[in-house]
């Protein structure tokens, strides 16, 4: 048996479970050790979750967390162009359906007849 008493100290609440995964992922990568409440027990309940860490390693984790931007327009801000390329090419490739493999006028000479 150790004398060592383990200080958990709740970091931050999250409004959804992805949020909270997320910025533990986050912490964990700069060593920090985090441990994930689910707000709910019930698989697939997306209740949220709250974050605790260590005694040792709160003022640590807070820095960390207060860097991260959460107003969508100060995150757009600082985006360098090319990220905002990349995040526009993605979201409309996403976007664009797949082509009906069985329709021939979509797969060739953009519709037009040969």
């Amino acid at each position: 048996m150790t004398d060592q008493v383990d200080n958990w100290h709740k970091l931050a609440r999250y409004d959804t479970n992805m949020q909270g995964e997320l910025h533990a992922n986050l912490l964990r990568n700069n060593n920090i050790t985090v441990s994930m409440q689910a707000l709910s027990s019930i698989p697939g309940m997306n209740s949220g979750a709250v974050l605790w860490v260590q005694d040792t390693d709160l003022a640590e984790a807070q820095r960390i967390l207060d860097t991260i931007p959460t107003d969508g327009a100060a995150l757009l801000d600082e985006m360098s162009d090319a990220d905002f390329d990349a995040l526009s090419a993605a979201h409309s490739n996403s976007t664009q359906g797949n082509p009906i493999t069985g329709d021939d006028s979509l797969n060739n000479n953009n519709g037009g007849n040969d």
